[in-house]
């Protein structure tokens, strides 16, 4: 799924409308703002997950700050010319990657406190506040190569005794953090995402015409081969569901759907009731979020789990999982199926799409439910987590 931002837009939110631009944070914070620095490797990356949040987390950081006072926002060479953050002072490294910020970072800080938004950080850097997204590399280690988690164990195992606090996204996170770190967790701090990102984004419905789909006569489900997202019952229930109905099951993302079939051939056909949407804008992502009869969502595993928001903002009815933090994000909002039934992911998938009144309540209280989070507000709560009297060293 393509999840990369309309960058002009994002800088242009507060402005557009004034409304909804955040108050800044008390001016004696003022010398404390200058003596922060903001790990921009996001910027380098694509934007999908964790780099959406250390963008939206660090403009909204920026907005919070008193005029003429801002952190240093040090980004590799590699980093995307149309990915800047207004108000910042940005400095460019001359190296890229991980190279970047294992070895110029901590060297670029100048004696500020480095915030690094995105699960990982300088290893040696001497002061440093870390968000860890979640510890899945742990909890879901088939999700990831051997190297890969090598590499975030060793990391974590450095980082937990050097980082001055730890900011994670929801309280599971915060749970699983303590248990496998090791860590108090009076060291580590909840900054919840947020979702009003979506609200800047103008909605694309030629993608409707484009793949045949009419207003709730269609289903959304994302596309992942993470073992996490649990894809593989989801497309069981839709094989129950397409012999009873003549809804469409569209799946965005670039996997291929014949590694979830156990009797896969090379002249298997798959599902007709299945559409494959492949990459989408964020514009038609939205339009069909809106236009869905619901959004499915049964992931065994999240830190956080920000597409149900992203569809509740839209007013499209949710189906998601017990597991993880999705109760904790997702609350009365949405109706909740056991991940590992697939005869329940098709039931509760039914009992939305056949009833027009209990999706009027869905979208409703989904509405009200995403207004609760916000980047403001998780970057106030951010502020004070990083400010927060008795870090551990």
């Amino acid at each position: 799924m393509n999840r990369e931002p309309a960058i002009a837009t994002a800088q242009s939110a507060a402005a557009a409308d004034p409304a909804r631009a955040a108050a800044p944070i008390d001016t004696r914070s003022r010398t404390f703002a200058d003596a922060l620095a903001i790990n921009g490797k996001f910027a380098s990356q694509r934007m999908t997950g964790v780099q959406r949040v250390g963008y939206e987390l660090a403009a909204a950081f920026l907005r919070l700050c008193p005029e003429g006072s801002a952190p240093l926002v040090l980004m590799p060479s590699d980093a995307n010319a149309e990915v800047s953050l207004p108000r910042a002072k940005t400095l460019r490294g001359s190296m890229a990657g991980n190279l970047w910020e294992q070895l110029a970072l901590p060297f670029s800080t100048g004696g500020r406190t480095l915030l690094s938004l995105c699960n990982i950080g300088p290893l040696f850097a001497r002061r440093q506040v870390l968000m860890i997204h979640d510890v899945a590399v742990y909890d879901l280690p088939e999700n990831y190569s051997w190297k890969y988690r090598l590499w975030y164990r060793f990391a974590y195992s450095v980082l937990k005794s050097r980082v001055e606090r730890i900011v994670t996204v929801s309280e599971f996170s915060k749970a699983r953090i303590v248990e496998r770190l090791r860590i108090p967790a009076e060291r580590i701090a909840v900054v919840p995402n947020g979702v009003d990102h979506f609200d800047r984004i103008e909605p694309d419905a030629r993608v409707l015409g484009k793949l045949g789909l009419r207003r709730d006569g269609y289903v959304l489900i994302v596309g992942n081969l993470s073992v996490g997202k649990n894809l593989a019952r989801v497309l069981a229930a839709v094989e129950q569901l397409g012999e009873r109905y003549d809804w469409k099951f569209v799946v965005v993302g670039s996997c291929d759907l014949k590694v979830f079939n156990s009797s896969a051939k090379t002249n298997y056909e798959q599902s007709k009731s299945i559409v494959q949407a492949g990459f989408v804008s964020d514009g038609e992502l939205k339009s069909l979020y809106e236009h869905a009869g619901c959004f499915v969502f049964p992931s065994l595993y999240e830190g956080f789990g920000l597409p149900p928001l992203e569809a509740m903002s839209c007013g499209c009815p949710v189906v998601t999982s017990r597991e993880a933090s999705l109760p904790e994000v997702c609350g009365d909002a949405a109706v909740y199926c056991d991940a590992w039934s697939v005869d329940d992911i098709a039931a509760k998938i039914a009992e939305v799409m056949n009833d027009a009144a209990l999706r009027d309540d869905l979208r409703q209280r989904g509405r009200e439910r995403a207004k609760r989070f916000s980047w403001d507000n998780a970057a106030r709560r951010l502020f004070d987590a990083v400010t927060r009297e008795g870090r551990a060293g």
